[in-house]
């Protein structure tokens, strides 16, 4: 939308840490530009009265509660703000689930589970995020340990090899640890269950239901043999294993999604030699000569292996992108932007794709990368915490 002529709106960046501030008086710095920029950019009057409120509440309880219209605005202003993703030109269409009241973990997982059935949307998917209760001093918000709301198991063999995907095996024992039996047998794509800690509490699992979790299986539209290779992958990929922070209000657990592009699933997750590493089957398949590297086999696989990606979710009617769109859609929003008179962050060894970057416009560009809010921020990893004897495994940050 254009700002009024003459609007002051401040920028949007994340403000400076003041190390000698109090936690109280950052979170004013913050909270004064956020509400300051909601105003702004929604083109309403004077915010003094706003900020007046919000200072008020914190003054008398060390944080605030951002009403409905501000936690849409924050949620998808962090989108547009996240340096690392392709696909911000449809900002503005991100869906909230305002779920702050929601604390305790089964409900975070039923919440969530929720989330997958209205995202998935049959495979229309839809770019959602669900909100749940924030941090406020000494009452933590819950949090999600799973990465994603939808995970393969990667389990560990009794020869040192592994079975599934490697990028979660530490998720897969922990999740074993609760009481997780896993696949019986395991399989390569066994859905683990989410992992979630409230306050105060141990970590818990939640089983992913069936009926949650729609899959693709792929196929090649010219390859007969591409099917016996039994690869699937999920539609919708929730992350929610980062924070959502808007105004200096940290919101622990926001899983959010919008649709894959094919390289994610073709070239990252099913083509890295240190995941699913299906590039020197298909190579082999295609009867290739895997001896040296000089004929290209890995690009002819990895692009066959995309293109199969592609085809196999438009056969299903499942929402996908490629990575040539993508890259023009991108330059549309940073142009865009740039005529609202707004700064675009971007990292470019997230922006250019996996596959074929010189062949698409994002690769033959600088981009300028910082920090600015709101904003996701991916969690640290977790520590595991020995348990004594009797007392429920838990983890700590």
């Amino acid at each position: 939308m254009n700002l009024r002529q003459g609007l002051a709106v401040l920028p949007a960046r994340r403000p400076a840490v003041d190390h000698d501030a109090s936690p109280v008086g950052a979170l004013l710095v913050s909270a004064e530009q956020f509400i300051t920029q909601f105003y702004g950019e929604n083109l309403l009057r004077s915010p003094d009265r706003r900020l007046r409120q919000v200072r008020r509440e914190i003054e008398a309880s060390g944080t605030y509660w951002h009403t409905p219209d501000e936690l849409t605005f924050g949620a998808r202003v962090a989108w547009r703000n996240s340096s690392r993703c392709i696909g911000r030109l449809y900002w503005r269409s991100l869906r909230v689930r305002d779920r702050r009241e929601v604390t305790a973990a089964p409900d975070v997982a039923a919440e969530s589970v929720r989330h997958l059935h209205q995202a998935t949307n049959a495979g229309r998917i839809r770019p959602m995020i669900t909100v749940f209760a924030p941090d406020a001093p000494g009452r933590p918000g819950p949090r999600i340990l799973s990465s994603q709301l939808v995970r393969y198991a990667g389990y560990q063999t009794a020869g040192g090899g592994l079975t599934g995907d490697p990028a979660n095996a530490d998720l897969t024992r922990l999740a074993r640890e609760l009481g997780w039996p896993g696949g019986q047998p395991p399989g390569r794509f066994d859905v683990l269950p989410m992992l979630v800690q409230a306050a105060g509490a141990p970590v818990t699992r939640h089983d992913v239901p069936a009926d949650a979790v729609l899959e693709v299986a792929i196929e090649h539209p010219e390859f007969p043999w591409f099917a016996d290779l039994g690869l699937r992958w999920y539609a919708v990929p929730v992350i929610s294993d980062m924070y959502l922070e808007i105004g200096g209000v940290r919101y622990p657990a926001a899983p959010f999604n919008g649709w894959y592009m094919c390289t994610e699933i073709g070239s990252r997750d099913l083509g890295d030699a240190g995941r699913y590493d299906q590039l020197p089957v298909i190579a082999a398949h295609m009867g290739l000569s895997l001896a040296s590297d000089r004929n290209l086999w890995k690009d002819k696989a990895m692009t066959e292996l995309n293109v199969a990606v592609l085809h196999s979710f438009s056969r299903e009617g499942v929402t996908i992108t490629d990575h040539h769109t993508e890259s023009v859609r991108f330059l549309q929003h940073v142009e865009r932007e740039e005529r609202h008179g707004r700064a675009c962050p971007a990292d470019w060894t997230w922006i250019v794709p996996p596959a074929t970057s010189s062949a698409t416009p994002v690769f033959h560009r600088y981009y300028q990368d910082f920090d600015q809010a709101p904003n996701y921020y991916r969690h640290p990893a977790p520590a595991p915490r020995k348990p004594v004897d009797g007392e429920p495994h838990e983890y700590v940050d």
